[in-house]
């Protein structure tokens, strides 16, 4: 009895988080999928690994169908014994998105406990952390990966937290797994930021164990983790190792070019540009929308309604109403720093309330290790608008330049505030009554005083977006102001109403205070108004409208009579979507050079840029690009042939020798491309300059499997073939008659292989050695963490026996 009455309230836990995440996306039940516009782009870019491995049962780790050609290893490829893969598909049970959600609210609740909140105050603060709308808004554009790997991030601090409290084994048990989780959902973006905050959490328990000289504990503490890391990272060791050998390859990696498409001095010191990098860059002030939703518009999509300056502008422009509706459904109200906002990063007001609460009242230090993580984080997401941290950050601290949109780093922030937050709802109810009335009137005094601060200084603001000469180009200057005028109402609008949150969050604790509502029932009051106030913000901006049938998310792309043309020639070619290039659709249809990846092939990329954005045809030739689709003027779609695409592999005559990535753009630029070849002579070796190329010599794509390609080659002399294939030297390997042989690296971007003269069956099979050397590495650590699981629960029911431990 004894043991049910331990456990039911977590139980109950479980089932209302599951009934929630069903509840708020209830379009699962009815069979329907949310429509997430990056999985649109992902099906795209994935369906030719998908087809070929429904099909042949084996997993390519290859496409030529995105950007001519790359590694499958972040299009979702599938690595053998990927046994922590599985404890994570058993998690996540219920139908996407429910199943994020889920699991946001089952992490978040692990942490809670850990930081001894009772289960009904876990449960809130569980539901306040994952209907937080920036949460939610990943959810409705499909970073499922980002959403994936936020999950997990509680779960990984409870273990730490655990750990450092000198809990070894079931600390070290939750952090390995919890970790290896972690690593799981790949998203490293947000790992990283996971790991700049536990180094802040480190530093807190450092501090303690220095203070209290206690070095034992310390030297056990760093053991304990630093066997969970192993063994975490162990079990990903694939997906981390082919990661890591791709990512130099990728956009992520430095460019060996030393200028710019326009011919200026490139001076780009990090991977990517610090333009590039903070491209997503908080405002400062912007950032108290987390407090303030629609402070700064809300979002580049915000629906204004019928009571709004525009749709009053629209009428008097003679609009029909049914037309005017539907036009002000969705306006470009933001007006902050940011390119493009989906949604603000809500918070919560009466998250934020209880937060400050616990500032003013918990007594207890780590408090400050989740203010410190929000307030670094907050900087820190301010980017190129605090640019003094920001390029210290990107210039000195290691692979901090590998990541983009700085701005993404607040999630951290999201995290901290619903743990203080319910910090500080607990610390309330164990204060006497003297207490608490400070503690509530130095909380309302800064919320609320922030609050009518804010509404004092609307005048200062311009409520100017980036865009609004473009839109007083094309609608007029009434158009614009009438614009204005709705981000002022939007203003003043979210301010009284935070302002009205905080204000029934403190009227409820007064009550409590004045012992006219028991405690649990102020609890789950200002709960119910916490989660209330979230709900209906995220739900601005995921609801069931956002949900389609299921069909339309499988198969997202329909077929255009172009495509129809172009798939009727059946041979191996490339296309190029010019007004698409970094999009998926012709990914689902064709071999396209174009795609939609953040991780995409750099040197493709380059090509772009430096040539195809040129109109160097010969390129698009040398790429083996038989149709071009292009739009006319009436934005109405027609392929275009190409007669001069080279084929799939050709014999050049000559090769021309550089000694730099910057001699081989430069080559390009008046390249012949099917008599010349570009050789790299730093990298790259080749036995002469000249070959006889013999008119009759042929070299033919017998078969064709995304991993596996086999040619036919005829040649009376010895010959340099050139392949329209993408160079990847870490996993392609070449075949001349069943004999391995090396092949280069020639125009920038292709495969090239010297055939002695004769008929030949030429062969590149994709073999990474990084697949094979990841999976040993995972077995094995799999077996290990099995053990120490086992282990772990023998040591720990035994010190529970004895009244030391707690009982797994």
């Amino acid at each position: 009895m004894k043991i049910i009455n331990k456990f039911y309230p977590h139980a109950l836990a479980i089932l209302g988080f599951i009934l929630i995440s069903l509840i708020y996306f209830y379009p699962v039940l009815q069979g329907k999928q949310i429509s997430q516009s990056d999985i649109v782009q992902y099906t795209g870019m994935a369906k030719e690994q998908n087809d070929f491995r429904a099909t042949d049962n084996i997993e390519p780790f290859w496409t030529n169908s995105a950007f001519g050609g790359m590694p499958t290893y972040q299009l979702g490829a599938k690595y053998p014994h990927d046994y922590i893969g599985a404890i994570d598909d058993a998690l996540r049970f219920l139908p996407r998105p429910a199943d994020y959600l889920f699991l946001y609210f089952l992490g978040f609740y692990g942490l809670m406990l850990v930081l001894k909140i009772d289960p009904l105050k876990a449960f809130f603060g569980a539901l306040a952390f994952g209907l937080s709308t920036y949460m939610i808004i990943i959810l409705g554009v499909g970073h499922n990966a980002k959403a994936h790997a936020i999950a997990y991030m509680p779960l990984v601090i409870a273990g730490f937290i655990l750990v450092f409290q000198k809990k070894y084994i079931l600390g070290g048990l939750i952090t390995l797994f919890a970790t290896a989780l972690e690593i799981s959902a790949n998203h490293f973006q947000m790992t990283y930021y996971l790991l700049i905050f536990l180094l802040i959490l480190s530093c807190y328990f450092i501090y303690q164990q220095v203070k209290e000289k206690d070095y034992k504990a310390m030297l056990y503490s760093f053991g304990t983790l630093l066997v969970a890391g192993i063994f975490a990272i162990g079990a990903n060791a694939t997906n981390l190792l082919a990661t890591t050998e791709y990512t130099d390859f990728s956009i992520r990696g430095k460019s060996e070019l030393t200028f710019n498409p326009n011919g200026s001095k490139n001076e780009t010191t990090s991977s990517m540009s610090k333009d590039y990098i903070t491209e997503y860059s908080y405002g400062i002030v912007e950032s108290l929308n987390l407090v303030v939703p629609r402070l700064f518009g809300g979002s580049n999509n915000e629906a204004v309604g019928r009571d709004s300056h525009m749709y009053e502008f629209m009428i008097g422009q003679g609009v029909p109403e049914a037309q005017a509706t539907d036009f002000v459904s969705g306006m470009p109200t933001y007006w902050g720093d940011q390119p493009i906002v989906a949604a603000p990063a809500y918070i919560g007001a009466v998250v934020f309330f209880l937060a400050v609460l616990a500032l003013f009242t918990d007594k207890r230090k780590i408090k400050y290790v989740f203010l410190s993580g929000a307030i670094v984080a907050l900087i820190l997401s301010w980017g190129k608008n605090f640019s003094l941290i920001t390029d210290f950050f990107i210039d000195y601290i290691p692979l901090y330049d590998k990541f983009r949109a700085v701005s993404s780093i607040q999630v951290v922030l999201e995290l901290c505030f619903p743990v203080l937050a319910m910090m500080g709802l607990q610390s309330f109810f164990q204060l006497d009554k003297k207490a608490q009335w400070k503690g509530i009137y130095e909380t309302a005094i800064l919320g609320l005083g922030i609050m009518v601060i804010l509404f004092l200084s609307k005048s200062m603001f311009s409520f100017s977006g980036a865009n609004d000469g473009a839109y007083e180009q094309s609608y007029g200057p009434e158009f614009v102001n009438a614009l204005k005028l709705d981000r002022m109402s939007l203003y003043s609008a979210d301010l009284l109403r935070s302002g009205f949150f905080m204000l029934v969050t403190a009227g409820i604790l007064w009550f409590a205070m004045k012992d006219r509502l028991a405690q649990k029932s102020a609890i789950i009051i200002v709960g119910l108004v916490m989660v209330a106030d979230l709900f209906f913000v995220a739900k601005n901006y995921v609801s069931a409208k956002d949900f389609v049938r299921g069909s339309e998310v499988t198969m997202p792309f329909t077929e255009t009579p172009t495509d129809a043309q172009i798939l009727k020639d059946t041979s191996n070619y490339r296309v190029f979507e010019v007004a698409d290039v970094l999009g998926a659709r012709a990914s689902y249809f064709h071999k396209s050079i174009g795609g939609y990846s953040a991780v995409r092939p750099r040197r493709m990329q380059q090509l772009v840029d430096y040539q195809i954005a040129k109109n160097n045809i010969e390129v698009l030739s040398m790429l083996n690009v038989k149709y071009v689709i292009q739009r006319d003027k009436e934005g109405n779609e027609f392929p275009t042939a190409n007669p001069d695409a080279n084929g799939n592999a050709w014999f050049i005559s000559q090769v021309k020798f550089v000694t730099s990535a910057d001699g081989e753009m430069k080559a390009l630029d008046s390249l012949d491309s099917k008599n010349v070849a570009i050789v790299n002579e730093r990298e790259f070796k080749v036995s002469k300059k000249a070959f006889a190329k013999d008119d009759l010599a042929t070299i033919n794509l017998s078969s064709y499997k995304p991993n596996h390609l086999i040619y036919n080659s005829n040649n009376s002399n010895e010959g340099l073939a050139v392949f329209s294939e993408m160079y990847y030297g870490k996993g392609w390997n070449a075949y001349i008659d069943g004999k391995n042989v090396d092949h280069i690296r020639i125009d920038y971007v292709l495969r090239g292989l010297q055939i002695p003269a004769g008929k030949h069956t030429v062969e590149f099979k994709f073999e990474p050695q990084v697949i094979k050397t990841g999976s040993t590495i995972t077995l094995v650590s799999g077996f290990g963490i099995l053990l120490l699981l086992v282990g772990g629960i023998y040591f720990e029911n035994k010190r529970f026996d004895k009244g030391e431990g707690t009982a797994i």
